[in-house]
């Protein structure tokens, strides 16, 4: 067996003990697939580690937030029956623990190799630390209290703890140095881990070069850690006299590899980033048995459990995901304005454990990093939605992030819905407005021929300009009522509408009225709400649910956009820009339920035509309230017989009411018509 001493082997050292000492570290490792949360784990240690110092004062509470602290109390190993615990007991056994060959470092460090076989490399460097930091945090845990806390005075007496640390200034400062240089080097190994070369084959010479550099480095954590255990081990021995300053050679050592690994990190990541980015967009053009290979590299290039089950806060894999439509959300952290998401949860709130679809949201920083706000928000809504969301999106490889933005994410930072069918293929690039119109249930499965069916089977109603705002409305619609919305964010306008309709409501005629602000929900159409609820005590919705209208009416018009359609030719998308284009001037549209048409009524001409209700009120009876109106709007008939004609798909109470002709405003007959 060879051994390496502590001046036999360097990091020039020849190669073939390069390869010798690779060959042995290969033989130790047989990874059975356990998996370890390294980055939080190495966070909690690094926490421990401020507060081991003699030169400052440390401050009382952790430097973690509640959220974190909780996570680290919650550390498993997950594919282990073995407890974070007991295998941190295991390595510090192994730390202090005299037997033949245990004064050789080499030995000592292949020993904990062994003892770590069945772990992945970085979990290896990460467990072997957090063993040296619980019994290094311990130690100072005793000399920062004994001054002043009996219980600690009285321990370190028993265990003749030095009394006087100033001596040993510069080995604490040595050993912090090292243990520094540790933490970085690791953080390169996690994120070493984290490249996606398993999707990405990588055979160049390069990247073998850049392995061996990878297994060294691991070697020389862990072996500088034994280093600096001893060193503890002999101040709890109270032999004072053998703390040395930390060895130049593991330092130095350590910080030339850093040093190089980071270089080639940088130039060898950047390598399997571009072959993924090309596989990425490759796989979403190919097809596939079912979603999993893609989803395995959009979601899980750093975890197999990257999901949370945002209702049970359970971990889960892509594989949940198998045979089902996937609707990725992808947004800002803060996800939505609260009106359209509470929009979008009600909307989506289909028995969620039982649908064919499933909701994932991938939350996306403006910056590369991501500030505090953010994660809190994050935190906060993803522990109160009934969709699946990424479990860390702030651990979300670079790539992926990358290539969500430049082929999906719009500019200008609006939340979008992209949907992979169950072979994970792209079947809508955008299918929100769909999803805020019409619901999950009734666009499933929100391709793109879905939502043309949708639009074929829509007409210009007051069902589609109020459903699911609110279910008085809805029962309204049904019912056939007559309705009128009005909209402006002039008092004077509303005060002088509502008066004019006064008389119309007076004389019998059955209409609700309903004032529904303006695009820009300002102070003005707040005061204005104030003022109809005191002073005209008609029917009003809340702020959300006018939020929710105008959201609905941007959901049309960029649903209908994205299809191509165009003001001139498309008749619900004039009336739906009109009325969002209408910059706070009064108008008013009348409607009666499911039927097609409505009336709309636009500023000073609009209180014109009510004011002579007494003339064209004559005409309600047989024409009803809509006939009535448009024979006032257009009174001059077109002469001879109209042979114009209106194709309008049933729907329940379709065949009800009087439908005018839109050239003639004359009463149409109706016709049923079998296809």
């Amino acid at each position: 067996m060879k051994f390496f001493g502590d001046d036999t082997f360097s990091l020039h050292s020849a190669s073939e003990d390069d390869e010798f000492l690779i060959k042995q570290l290969l033989l130790t490792h047989d990874p059975d697939g356990r998996r370890l949360d390294s980055e939080l784990l190495l966070r909690a240690m690094e926490d421990v580690m401020r507060y081991t110092t003699i030169s400052e004062v440390p401050e009382f509470g952790s430097h973690l937030d509640v959220s974190e602290q909780e996570d680290i109390r919650n550390i498993e190993i997950a594919g282990s029956k073995e407890k974070l615990a007991q295998i941190i007991c295991r390595i510090l056994n192994e730390f202090f623990c005299e037997g033949p060959g245990k004064g050789n470092l080499h030995a000592r460090t292949m020993v904990l190799f062994d003892l770590l076989g069945k772990y992945g490399w970085d979990a290896k460097v990460v467990l072997t630390l957090a063993a040296f930091v619980t019994c290094y945090g311990e130690f100072w845990l005793i000399l920062q209290l004994y001054p002043c806390h009996p219980l600690a005075a009285s321990v370190a007496m028993l265990r003749q703890f030095p009394v006087n640390l100033s001596s040993l200034k510069p080995q604490f400062k040595a050993l912090s140095l090292l243990v520094k240089t540790i933490v970085d080097v690791i953080k390169c190994i996690i994120k070493f881990e984290g490249l996606p070369f398993r999707f990405v084959k990588l055979d160049d010479e390069a990247m073998i070069t850049k392995k061996s550099c990878f297994y060294t480095a691991a070697y020389w954590v862990a072996r500088s850690i034994l280093a600096c255990s001893s060193q503890i081990k002999d101040l709890k021995a109270n032999n004072p006299e053998q703390v040395h300053v930390p060895s130049l050679l593991s330092t130095n050592k350590l910080k030339n590899l850093y040093c190089t690994y980071v270089i080639k990190l940088d130039m060898h990541q950047h390598f399997p980033e571009v072959k993924m980015y090309q596989k990425l967009s490759e796989s979403f053009q190919e097809a596939h048995d079912d979603n999993q290979e893609v989803l395995g590299m959009l979601l899980a290039l750093k975890d197999d459990l990257p999901l949370k089950d945002c209702s049970t806060q359970a971990k889960v894999g892509v594989s949940e995901l198998k045979e089902k439509v996937v609707v990725l959300l992808i947004s800002k952290p803060e996800l939505l304005p609260l009106e359209c998401l509470l929009l979008l949860v009600q909307q989506t709130d289909d028995h969620p454990h039982n649908r064919p679809y499933q909701i994932v949201w991938i939350p996306i920083s403006a910056s590369d990093a991501w500030n505090h706000s953010e994660l809190e928000m994050f935190k906060f809504l993803s522990n109160y939605l009934s969709w699946y969301s990424i479990r860390k999106p702030w651990a979300m490889s670079s790539v992926i992030v990358k290539y969500i933005k430049q082929e999906w994410y719009c500019k200008d930072d609006n939340p979008i819905m992209v949907v992979l069918d169950s072979q994970g293929k792209v079947s809508h690039s955008n299918a929100i407005d769909m999803v805020l119109l019409w619901g999950g249930a009734r666009t499933y499965p929100f391709s793109y021929l879905k939502e043309e069916e949708l639009w074929v089977a829509e007409n210009w109603t007051l069902q589609l300009l109020l459903d699911e705002i609110d279910p008085l409305l809805s029962r309204w619609v049904e019912e056939g009522r007559n309705i009128c919305l009005y909209g402006s964010d002039s008092l004077e306008w509303v005060r002088e509408f509502n008066a004019k309709l006064k008389p119309i409501r007076s004389s019998g005629v059955q209409l609700e009225v309903l004032y529904v602000g303006d695009r820009n929900i300002n102070e003005k159409v707040r005061h204005i709400l104030a003022i109809i609820n005191e002073e005209m005590h008609s029917s009003l919705l809340s702020i959300t649910k006018i939020n929710f209208f105008w959201l609905r009416l941007e959901c049309m018009r960029r649903s209908k956009l994205r299809q191509g359609r165009a003001t001139d030719s498309d008749h619900i998308l004039a009336e739906v820009t009109a009325l969002l284009d209408s910059d706070g001037q009064g108008w008013a549209v009348v409607g009666t339920g499911t039927t097609v048409g409505t009336i709309k009524l636009q500023g000073s001409d609009g209180i014109e035509c009510l004011s002579r209700f007494p003339v064209w009120g004559e005409n309600v009876a047989k024409l009803g309230l809509l006939g009535a109106l448009k024979s006032a709007l257009e009174p001059t008939p077109v002469a001879g017989p109209c042979y114009h004609c209106e194709k309008v798909p049933y729907a329940d109470g379709s065949m009800e009411g009087t439908v005018l002709c839109s050239n003639c405003s004359r009463p149409m007959k109706k016709y049923i018509i079998y296809e």
